[in-house]
């Protein structure tokens, strides 16, 4: 996570974290947010069945879906580590914005009507329909609580960055209490509120998000007087790398270990979307899979049009605020939006700057608190819905005989009690991620999304040979690659931004572990298919291919 670093050169003073009484402005939009936020929760909260739970009824619009969808994707690090990424690195962060979008197209071609017909709550209800095995449902439910909480952690990370920006101080005290209250807010989201509540606090944060983006993007533009050249130009020049800034490489190109891994980063974004478990799930909060396949375009459309602003706000933040100084607020860029809109809003001290600072952060800041409820509901649906309740309690006993079957009332009981579990757990381990780009911190993520869901999934839905064994390797075969060769990277020890700065046990030389553990799921997959003692149930095959193509007989 090295790059060269900025030098600022223009006489204007660099921009500073509002300070004494306008902190109180701040404060008080950060408050209207969390309070406008648990008024959704309270009135759209009241379920009455495991359904309601976890889709919210499925009686929500393609387009109110489609916002659902952008604002459970368009997370922190989109908004805080894609544009500060841009302002560090310049093209290479740039990449991160392509991967993410381009993503898209592999949920709506691949998945996304396919999925809404053939399951009910979670990933491995999809399975389940071809491949009914208990150990099938744990592997998949497992899978998803991992990938869960690696993307809640670059959440927290990023609501820790920017509060502690708010509060004018670097203090590791304030991001450590701002970690704790986010992970309190999520707990209370998800175990109030379920699907119906997460969603509608969702599509006020992408409207939010959206025009937030819209305004400063607009305020930029105007600042250059339309001259898009001008703004590369001076981002060129404070940028501390001059005309490299604009060129590939900077980040990732000195070395071929660099460009490795950014092949295996772009190989993570790109295919891991379609196995993230709070994506899939949001297809089942429609009717019908034609209705999911509408929310998908409505999302592309506008995650699409929001990357374009974000390249913009990046090279803004380098060209208005300079390489330095973002890098000085936070090491990983996590804070250069909001320096921008002190900028374009007048400046320090300026009563505009303020403003528009303290309005940017509290967008930002609604979205972390909106990506975190969905994240929370999808993981502890997974936990209660496929491992409690699809394979714990399912169990044959020594009688022979499995356990009773849980109710849905007891089954959104445990999903409760384990939001509460998996939040206490993000929160601990955001306590030691406080230095990492949350957008870097998602990759990892995805990575492990596409090692372990997405194999999965795809042998389900096209391959008629596939067996319950080849489920179990393929889950398992992604899976635990990815997180070793994770935990023995510089992500974890030997560099400054590591997760333990001061020792060294890395061997893995790339950062994100995707172009390793990626192939390996679908060759475990595979493998564990043609060695199966049972052969695959073509019965049970036609059956998902004729509900996942037509919908007939789908939740």
């Amino acid at each position: 996570m090295t790059a060269t670093t900025g030098v600022l050169t223009t006489a204007t003073p660099p921009p500073v974290a509002p300070t004494g009484q306008h902190h109180g402005l701040a404060i008080v939009l950060f408050a209207v947010i969390v309070l406008v936020t648990l008024g959704i929760t309270l009135w759209v909260g009241r379920q009455g069945s495991a359904e309601d739970f976890y889709t919210g009824g499925r009686d929500f619009t393609p387009l109110q879906n489609g916002f659902a969808l952008s604002g459970d994707y368009l997370s922190a690090a989109s908004f805080l580590g894609v544009a500060g990424l841009i302002a560090l690195y310049g093209y290479d962060g740039v990449l991160y914005s392509i991967g993410f979008l381009v993503a898209w197209l592999v949920v709506l071609m691949l998945v996304a009507e396919l999925v809404r017909n053939a399951g009910r709550y979670t990933l491995a209800d999809v399975l389940e329909l071809r491949l009914r095995r208990r150990k099938v449902r744990a592997a998949a439910g497992g899978a998803s609580v991992v990938v869960t909480l690696l993307y809640l952690v670059a959440q927290m990370v990023g609501a820790g960055s920017l509060v502690a920006l708010l509060l004018g101080t670097n203090s590791a005290q304030a991001r450590t209490w701002t970690i704790i209250a986010v992970g309190a807010l999520m707990i209370v989201y998800v175990t109030i509120g379920g699907m119906r509540a997460t969603t509608w606090i969702q599509i006020v944060k992408a409207f939010l998000l959206i025009a937030g983006s819209v305004l400063l993007t607009v305020l930029l533009v105007m600042r250059f007087h339309g001259d898009l050249f001008d703004l590369m130009r001076q981002a060129a020049r404070h940028s501390g790398a001059g005309q490299r800034y604009l060129e590939p490489g900077l980040k990732y190109g000195a070395t071929f270990t660099s460009r490795l891994d950014f092949f295996s980063l772009g190989l993570a974004l790109v295919l891991g979307t379609a196995g993230l478990p709070h994506i899939l799930s949001r297809f089942y909060t429609v009717p019908t899979a034609r209705a999911a396949r509408r929310s998908t375009m409505w999302a592309i459309g506008l995650v699409g049009a929001f990357y374009l602003m974000a390249i913009a706000l990046g090279l803004g933040a380098t060209a208005l605020v300079g390489s330095a100084e973002v890098r000085h607020a936070n090491s990983a860029g996590n804070t250069a939006v909001p320096l921008l809109a002190l900028v374009l809003g007048g400046g320090n001290g300026s009563t505009g700057g303020v403003v528009l600072f303290a309005l940017i952060s509290a967008i930002a800041f609604a979205t972390i608190l909106a990506v975190v409820a969905g994240l929370t509901l999808a993981s502890s649906a997974a936990f209660a819905h496929d491992i409690w309740a699809g394979a714990w309690r399912a169990r044959p006993r020594r009688g022979g005989e499995a356990d009773g079957k849980p109710t849905e009332q007891q089954e959104v009981v445990v999903a409760r009690f384990a939001a509460g579990g998996i939040g206490a757990a993000a929160i601990v381990i955001s306590l030691y991620a406080q230095q990492m780009n949350v957008a870097f911190l998602v990759g990892l993520a995805f990575a492990v999304a596409a090692s372990s869901n997405l194999p999965v999934l795809l042998y389900s839905l096209f391959w008629s040979r596939f067996t319950a064994r080849g489920a179990v390797w393929s889950v398992y075969g992604g899976l635990v690659p990815a997180i070793v060769l994770v935990f023995f990277s510089s992500v974890v020890s030997g560099s400054k931004t590591a997760l333990f700065p001061g020792v060294d046990f890395h061997w893995f030389p790339l950062e994100n572990p995707g172009i390793v553990s990626i192939p390996l799921g679908f060759l475990a997959g595979w493998i564990g298919t043609l060695t199966s003692p049972e052969p695959a149930d073509a019965d049970r095959f036609a059956e998902l291919e004729v509900r996942a193509l037509t919908g007939a007989g789908a939740a």
